[in-house]
């Protein structure tokens, strides 16, 4: 069933989100304002090495006072395509080239309230360039046996949205050749 917008108006607003209020009407007629969370697109990628194991970083977020281990991935810039983001932000972050980048999953991980798209990518070859040049996404970078990924889900090791979308997938995608 389709909800009816009957308008859109903004609340606050800046570089990182936009919040909306939306005048929506349900399908049984209850009409009310719904918050609508407009984000930036991001871009992830799961670079994974010849000997199975995939790139990851080690790093606190503030917001859930939590350390886990993510995957590289950024905010799609102006201008950028979602592939040429997921490449840069691997280099930036981990100090890895991608090889070339191919696309292995599309998210929307919370359309019940926000608009955000997540672009995964896989690349298989990846080529060391030098230190990372963001210095403050990690403490530590480090190739990841996939074996060891499920395990690391199943303790809370990696609780990322986007880094979990993209790992299960690498891990069906293993699975099934």
């Amino acid at each position: 069933m389709r909800w009816t917008v009957h308008g859109e108006r903004s609340v606050y607003e800046n570089p990182w989100m936009d919040v909306w209020l939306a005048d929506v009407e349900q399908p049984d007629g209850y009409r009310f304002e719904h918050h609508v969370i407009r984000l930036r697109h991001v871009a992830v990628a799961a670079v994974v090495n010849e000997r199975r194991e995939v790139l990851m970083m080690w790093r606190h977020r503030f917001i859930t006072d939590a350390w886990a281990w993510e995957l590289p991935m950024g905010l799609v810039e102006a201008g950028e395509t979602p592939g040429e983001t997921a490449a840069r932000e691997v280099l930036e972050e981990t100090g890895w080239r991608p090889g070339p980048l191919r696309p292995l999953v599309y998210a929307e991980p919370a359309n019940g309230i926000t608009d955000s798209q997540h672009h995964l990518f896989r690349a298989d070859t990846a080529a060391y360039v030098g230190p990372p040049t963001e210095r403050n996404e990690s403490d530590r970078i480090e190739w990841v046996p996939l074996t060891e990924v499920r395990g690391m889900i199943d303790r809370r090791e990696i609780v990322s949205g986007g880094s979990l979308v993209g790992l299960l997938y690498v891990l069906m995608d293993e699975g099934i050749r």
